[in-house]
């Protein structure tokens, strides 16, 4: 009879990549001694490919992979449990069982003093266990919290697709179906969403999309340096997730210096030429679960995971594209997002300044926080093509852009299924780097739209306000130079989801703002980037929701920390503690009402907790 804290031992078959120093030395080795000729020939798109192809047959060669038997036992063993310990607890029990069997003092106080030492074993095992894991991960902060959940015994939800799907009436159980199906939701996501918005006549379009160039001059893609692509390169993050070529960018940075001179070379032909390489533009796309019905299509989104190589050659680009609009300051300044130097606090700063400016001298203020459905799907790349041209990218960057846009395809793939591939239309590449630069692009000319309203555009997050005098004739105004915008909106292809109107000193009843028609909801207090903004700025609001997600997280700190030493809670508070206050301070946190944050959450319970790690006070934190 085995054992009944023991099940019978499983052979569990898959593969693993064989990825030790010894392979990739000898990967290495292959890379060097290559000659890389077929690479160095005037057609971007075969010099790729013959590269990729290259260095995918080393890369099997010597890292392949291989079936791998991993022999699981399935038991209740907590994962600090070492065999040593499993033995040590045998030996409990069978002092137990001589205690029991023999009832003598000797026998129960052998066991007893035993069993003492070995709680005291497994709580500093326990504690060493996850000491070490918050070590490693302090940087992390998704790592910490399925640390915590671990240790509140909370397992993760599983995030595995379910056996079956729903599609109208009809039930989905193949799997290579569902991942079709997947495909084919997601890449009619933007052009499905685009074909709903009112169309203007074709004058009108060229109008408001064709304006006048911005620039006279041109972008000149500059020659790429080897030293250039190490610098990128050193700077990117060891991601281990694979692309549709099966490399991660772990792979790439550990042979980069063998593959340099060709990469380069690559790099420079692709500018010079105008052509980002077909096999570059190939998405492998992963179903991510956000919430709802988990049997619904409708309920997930697509992560994007792009060629590795492709990331470099788009920071390459990227790096002038900046250096370019950075110099010609094209951008707008109302433009907050995917900026250096430019972050949601200042964003939130410069509002709030102007409402309180605006208050001081006795004037209305009135704000519309906008939603844009989907805005990196519904793009559409001729409207973006053309504004790219005003912009002064011209010539073979604006060749390569195009290129870079043109003819992307996707696969689903999940648990070793993989989809057929898919043409995706009128959408900037989903995880991509040149993405986020290309919409800000798209969308700055929505400033030029009105000279009456005040935009702060952060992303996809399009929120404008006004200010005036006489209430009713400004906010006749605003409507006015709404349904220009919304036209706007129109015309570029994104889509508005109205949401909600924002004033200070404005009743409810006393204006109704709304656009096409579709009145707006009124509101006392919303989510600003993150904030709560209320309409007399006393941010009562915003500090209850900052105390509220302090309770919760200071209840978890008490509940491990008597399980993790001074160093792992120092790394916990300054994790889940600290960013609450400290989230754009600058903003809020010299209000007096910080005291009421201090004096509830902070000082009543953990103060001198705090004080006792040597943990800074809140106030040296947050003023």
């Amino acid at each position: 009879m085995r054992n009944c804290k023991e099940e019978e031992e499983e052979q569990l078959d898959r593969c693993i990549r064989i990825r030790n120093e010894d392979a990739i030395n000898k990967f290495r080795h292959d890379l060097v001694e290559e000659d890389w000729k077929e690479v160095y020939v005037n057609d971007v798109n075969v010099a790729y490919d013959a590269f990729l192809n290259t260095y995918l047959a080393l890369y099997r060669k010597h890292c392949p992979l291989v079936p791998l038997k991993v022999k699981k036992k399935k038991t209740n063993f907590k994962p600090w449990i070492t065999k040593g310990l499993v033995n040590t607890c045998k030996k409990k029990n069978k002092l137990y069982s001589d205690y029991i069997k023999l009832r003598t003092k000797t026998a129960e106080m052998k066991y007893k003093v035993y069993k003492n030492r070995l709680v005291l074993i497994l709580r500093k095992a326990k504690k060493e266990y996850y000491n070490k894991l918050l070590q490693e991960k302090k940087n992390n902060i998704k790592g910490i919290w399925n640390i915590f959940r671990e240790i509140l015994g909370n397992k993760n939800v599983s995030l595995d697709l379910p056996k079956y799907f729903y599609k109208e009436d009809k039930i989905i159980k193949d799997m290579n179906e569902v991942v079709n199906e997947f495909n084919s939701f997601f890449v009619n996501i933007g052009p499905n969403l685009a074909n709903l918005i009112r169309k203007h006549d074709k004058l009108e379009q060229k109008d408001d999309w064709k304006g006048e160039s911005r620039v006279v001059k041109s972008i000149f893609l500059a020659d790429i340096t080897e030293k250039e692509i190490a610098a990128i390169l050193k700077k990117t993050k060891n991601k281990t997730s694979t692309d549709c070529d099966g490399l991660d960018m772990v792979i790439v940075k550990k042979t980069l210096d063998c593959i340099i001179t060709p990469l380069c070379y690559l790099f420079n032909l692709s500018f010079h030429t105008g052509v980002f390489p077909d096999t570059m533009k190939v998405a492998k796309v992963i179903p991510l679960y956000k919430k709802g019905d988990k049997h619904s299509f409708n309920n997930y989104r697509p992560v994007s995971l792009l060629s590795q190589f492709s990331k470099v050659l788009e920071k390459l680009f990227v790096e002038r594209l900046e250096s370019f609009i950075e110099k010609h300051q094209l951008l707008s300044e109302n433009q907050y997002g995917f900026q250096k130097n430019r972050s949601t606090a200042l964003a939130r700063m410069t509002t709030i300044d102007d409402i309180s400016c605006a208050t001081d001298n006795n004037k209305y203020t009135i704000g519309v926080f906008i939603d844009l459905k989907r805005a990196f799907d519904t793009l559409q790349h001729f409207i973006l093509i053309s504004k790219l041209n005003t912009y002064g990218v011209r010539g073979i960057a604006l060749n390569w852009l195009s290129s870079y846009l043109e003819n992307r395809t996707q696969y689903v793939h999940y648990l070793g299924n993989s989809s057929e591939r898919l043409k995706i239309e009128c959408v900037v590449p989903q995880g991509s780097v040149l993405g986020p630069k290309l919409f800000n692009l798209y969308i700055n000319d929505i400033c030029d739209v009105s000279k009456m309203l005040n935009f702060v555009l952060f992303a996809d997050d399009t929120n404008f306000y006004c200010a005036g005098d006489k209430l009713k004739e400004f906010a006749e105004l605003m409507v006015s130079e709404m349904e220009k915008l919304k036209k706007w909106f129109d015309v570029n292809k994104l889509s508005l989801n109205l949401t909600k109107t924002f004033g200070n000193r404005v009743k409810d009843n006393e204006v109704t703002l709304s656009i096409d028609g579709v009145p707006i909801e009124r509101v006392t207090e919303l989510r600003f980037l993150g904030v709560v903004l209320d309409d007399e700025l006393k941010w009562k609001s915003h500090i209850e929701h900052v105390r509220k997600k302090m309770v919760k997280n200071i209840y978890i700190l008490g509940n491990v920390r008597d399980i993790l030493d001074y160093k792992a809670m120092r790394i916990l508070y300054f994790s889940l503690i600290s960013p609450c206050l400290s989230y754009c301070a600058e903003v809020w946190g010299i209000h007096m009402r910080l005291i009421y944050i201090l004096y509830i959450c902070y000082r009543r319970k953990w103060y001198e907790w705090f004080i006792m790690l040597n943990i800074e006070n809140i106030q040296i934190i947050c003023l």
